[in-house]
């Protein structure tokens, strides 16, 4: 266990569920006597083919549960297609898990998939509760064998494990939380669902730090240690520590309520004015918080950052001359621009702005004579400007802060455009937002430095023209650009920018939107959502609407 004795365990009950190995690929053809040969030579036994008939599904469902019942894990793991993962995960059943008097109730078979119903008993100290859930296995035919075997997945043992967990029963290292946010309402993963894996992860890092005092509880340990240990049943409750977050309960719940439209979405939340992260939230069947996480090419919102490069190297100005050509062609790539777009030679860089046009970044991506742009001028603005791409940023969890390589080639120009290397997520989004409308970087927190007294990342922020040029450009864009539909109906000092970020072997594109609201900034992205503003822009829209 890790920290000596103890168990790492956290609250709530999120797990990341993926699945199984191939089927048969441990199992090998055995030679046997000839016995049964007519003419007493030996060789190898005929492999059955085809599914498994029902009286197969049958009886190797029935062999499985009798040794899961019975904890012979060797036994148990050798009935399935993949025995290599599968005992680690038995074995820790009935042994660090201290699961026992197991009792399985199979239900109707439906082809090769049976249903079941778990009922066990866990004990640990001189503590006992009872277990029970529902599961589901399939049987599938080795491959090389051809017998019926159980197609290995961890959902097989609990529905909420994932590859490479196990289970593990004891004094948990870290006490539980009640997270609160800023206006100290309690947080909890029932009412905020994308706060359970967050929530865990705060638990595993603050846990001691916040007051709380140590349970008994039965947890599935994560492959990943940054994850924190998922609760499965709690044997004897701890105390609570408080721990205060920058969250808004009622950002939180908006954001919960958006992404639940779009599957694949994620959207942050911040106060530009602090750094403060108001909301988090992620709808996806992965369980990933690709909100902090993510790292994915942002489209066209990256014009944000290469407008100000452009700027702040005199390269161009929002009223000065961008021409929106029909192609653009950099290092013998040809640059196209959106399905439908008609070129304009006159057009200003608040034009191409409004409109998303790539020609007319990309035509000005080797700067002029007299300021002549390099490969590093878009990393150098993105790290010395807006604080990203240098791997320094501490929010209180894991995050990503970007990256935006110095590129050389075809690669410069695409990245211009959010192509090519860079990546990006949506708390880098609204954080690049939040620069943008204030010229002060401050690096987004879920948790005050003050708790831990960690160092924030630090950037000298934005020139006062630069803001100004970038703000009108944005509210240009909310008013009467690509973004329009998507915030129509909201007041005060608005921005926004779209982006359509094409994915190699995707016929659809990822979906990004940001923009800002007064004293709120936010970015949201759908992966395979398609146009900025379809799918990623009711999402910001609807988080923006609360007003921080």
């Amino acid at each position: 266990m890790r920290k000596g004795a103890k168990a790492a365990i956290v609250g709530s009950v999120f797990a990341v569920m993926v699945g199984g190995a191939g089927y048969g690929a441990y199992n090998v053809v055995t030679a046997i006597s000839g016995d049964e040969g007519t003419s007493g030579s030996s060789g190898p036994a005929a492999v059955k083919t085809g599914p498994p008939s029902a009286d197969e599904v049958k009886e190797a469902s029935e062999k499985f549960f009798a040794a899961w019942e019975k904890g012979d894990a060797v036994t148990a793991a050798a009935l399935t297609n993949n025995d290599a993962d599968a005992d680690p995960v038995l074995s820790s059943y009935s042994g660090a898990g201290h699961i026992a008097k197991v009792q399985i109730t199979p239900g109707t078979p439906s082809g090769a998939s049976v249903p079941f119903s778990v009922k066990a008993t866990v004990s640990f100290d001189g503590k006992s509760k009872p277990l029970s859930y529902d599961s589901e296995l399939t049987v599938v035919r080795g491959l090389t064998t051809g017998k019926a075997l159980v197609d290995w997945k961890p959902t097989v043992i609990h529905p909420e494990l994932a590859k490479g967990d196990t289970f593990v029963t004891g004094e948990a290292a870290n006490p539980p939380i009640e997270a609160v946010d800023r206006n100290n309402v309690v947080l909890t993963a029932e009412k905020y669902p994308s706060l359970g894996p967050i929530l865990d992860e705060l638990r595993g890092k603050y846990g001691e730090s916040a007051g709380g005092t140590s349970g008994v509880e039965l947890a599935i340990r994560h492959e990943d240690e940054n994850a924190g240990d998922t609760t499965l049943l709690t044997l004897a409750k701890g105390e609570p520590g408080k721990l205060r977050t920058t969250l808004s309960a009622s950002v939180q719940a908006a954001a919960e309520k958006a992404v639940k439209e779009y599957d694949q979405s994620s959207v942050v939340a911040v106060k530009p004015s602090t750094g403060e992260v108001l909301a988090v939230a992620n709808n996806r069947k992965d369980a990933f918080n690709a909100a902090f996480l993510g790292r994915v090419a942002p489209g066209s919102t990256m014009k944000i950052v290469t407008a100000a490069m452009l700027i702040d190297n005199g390269v161009a100005s929002m009223n000065g001359p961008a021409p929106c050509t029909q192609t653009a062609i950099w290092q013998s790539q040809t640059f196209k621009n959106l399905t439908n777009m008609q070129p304009n030679e006159n057009a200003t860089l608040l034009n191409d702005f409004m409109r998303s046009c790539n020609t007319g970044f990309i035509n000005l991506i080797d700067g002029t004579e007299a300021n002549p742009l390099t490969d590093e001028s878009l990393t150098t603005e993105a790290q010395s400007r807006f604080g990203l791409g240098q791997d320094n940023w501490k929010t209180g969890i894991a995050s990503f802060d970007g990256s935006v390589p110095a590129s050389g080639g075809p690669d410069r120009a695409a990245n211009a455009i959010g192509q090519g290397q860079v990546q990006m997520n949506p708390l880098n989004l609204a954080s690049v937002t939040a620069t943008a409308m204030t010229g002060t970087f401050r690096q987004p927190v879920l948790v005050s430095p003050e708790l831990d007294d960690r160092q924030l990342a630090t950037a000298k922020g934005l020139p006062s023209n630069t803001v100004s040029q970038l703000r009108s450009m944005m509210n240009a864009t909310a008013v009467s650009g690509t973004a329009a539909k998507a915030m129509a109906g909201l007041g005060g000092s608005i921005g926004a920018k779209t982006g359509s970020a094409e994915i190699d072997g995707k016929a659809v594109s990822d979906s990004w939107f940001t923009g800002y609201r007064n004293d709120i900034s936010a970015a949201a992205l759908v992966q395979g959502g398609g146009h900025g503003g379809d799918a990623a822009g009711p999402i910001v829209a609807a988080v923006l609407r609360t007003g921080g």
